[in-house]
């Protein structure tokens, strides 16, 4: 079996798909390993670790995956109208092809799938069961995620965090509004209570609640009957009178916050919209607000896709991929997602692919096989 680690080429992509550790365990499993030279540089994973651990440098794309039956990846394969080379077409016919494959913003590239029969596994539809742990990219994207995220609101406030008692006076602790209590609000809150910061949390959630105060955080609660909880433990979309409850209660809240991060997501719709223009008005002046889901509209009115903004002396930090951040780690964590949900589908004693399509897991991740979609819905917007 040959697999091809390719360089990512989409702007701040600063992750690989496979790990010189990830790679000896790749082998063992019975695979031939190909990298694209200075696929690993800025996770800094130079060529000659991978060497070490047993890869071939191939020096192109098209000498990577040559032959390969197993192609990874971490973003979408580039294309012409991203402003890069067509990367779809150059995956072997029948090979499959792991990544995050973004299939909600993505749909069109369903389509260059089936052309060259590419069998898609998309790692962000891996569901939340026990089973899979291991193998949940978004889980541990996003707890990386969610500690950089302090981090940066750290940096960007120009002020202390934690409570100080000086000679000089005291210096009040920071207090921190995160918005959204799933893996990356959690890690939030974990991150900025060790910093020493007073932290508040908001999710529409009511199951959040237990988890927030666990980690030593404030549980801000909107008056209503109604509950935020979706399957497989994500939130979905409320109705127009508890928006109206949530976005008077957060206003309120923020009013008295240093620092706000927003994580909100909904699988396949653009992040809610949780701090409008007019509540930003209402943060001090040197406030700070992260906003981790920029990248599917954002959560903040006013942030921009990979720039800092200042509005009203509030900072809005907008970084793209903040996974990509702290690569090495993202890189490392999300190479053993890909190993895990590998050995799934190797059969130990032929040392041979085997993919049981009848397993919940494969149902789940899969969108194309032998030139079909699976489960259209998935390639919605």
């Amino acid at each position: 079996m040959k697999l091809a680690v390719l360089k990512e080429r989409r702007p701040y992509e600063t992750r690989v798909a496979a790990t010189p550790e990830s790679v000896k365990k790749l082998i063992a499993l019975g695979f031939q390993v190909a990298v694209e030279k200075g696929a690993g540089e800025k996770s800094y994973f130079p060529d000659d670790a991978y060497e070490t651990a047993g890869a071939k440098i191939a020096s192109t794309p098209q000498k990577t995956v040559e032959g390969a039956q197993v192609v990874l990846k971490v973003q979408p394969p580039m294309t012409k109208a991203d402003g890069g080379e067509d990367e779809a077409k150059l995956l072997p016919e029948g090979a499959l092809l792991l990544g995050i494959l973004q299939s909600h913003t993505k749909p069109k590239l369903l389509e260059d799938y089936n052309k060259h029969k590419i069998t898609a596994f998309a790692l962000e539809l891996v569901p939340r069961i026990t089973r899979a742990q291991g193998m949940d990219v978004l889980s541990s994207q996003s707890n990386l995620a969610g500690y950089r995220a302090v981090i940066e609101a750290a940096n960007a406030f120009e002020r202390a965090f934690p409570l100080m008692m000086t000679a000089a006076g005291t210096i009040a602790p920071a207090r921190v509004l995160i918005l959204g209590a799933g893996v990356a609000g959690l890690q939030a809150v974990a991150t900025a209570k060790r910093l020493g910061a007073i932290v508040s949390v908001f999710d529409v959630r009511a199951a959040a609640k237990e988890q927030v105060e666990s980690l030593g955080g404030t549980f801000v609660e909107v008056e209503s009957q109604e509950t935020g909880e979706a399957a497989g433990g994500y939130a979905k979309e409320m109705s127009a009178d508890y928006k109206a409850r949530q976005a008077a209660k957060i206003k309120e809240v923020l009013a008295k916050s240093d620092i706000a991060i927003t994580t909100a997501l909904i699988p396949g719709k653009p992040a809610p919209r949780l701090i409008t223009a007019d509540m930003v008005k209402g943060m001090k002046p040197g406030s700070v607000i992260i906003d981790l889901a920029v990248e599917s509209g954002g959560n903040c009115e006013g942030s921009v896709f990979g720039e800092v903004v200042e509005k009203n002396g509030v900072k809005i930090v907008g970084y793209a991929n903040m996974p990509g951040r702290i690569p090495t780690d993202a890189s490392a964590v999300y190479a053993r997602n890909l190993l895990n949900l590998l050995t799934l589908c190797v059969d130990q004693d032929s040392k041979s692919l085997k993919i049981n399509w009848d397993d919940e897991i494969i149902q789940a991740i899969a969108l194309t096989r032998d030139g079909k979609t699976l489960h259209p819905q998935k390639g919605g917007a």
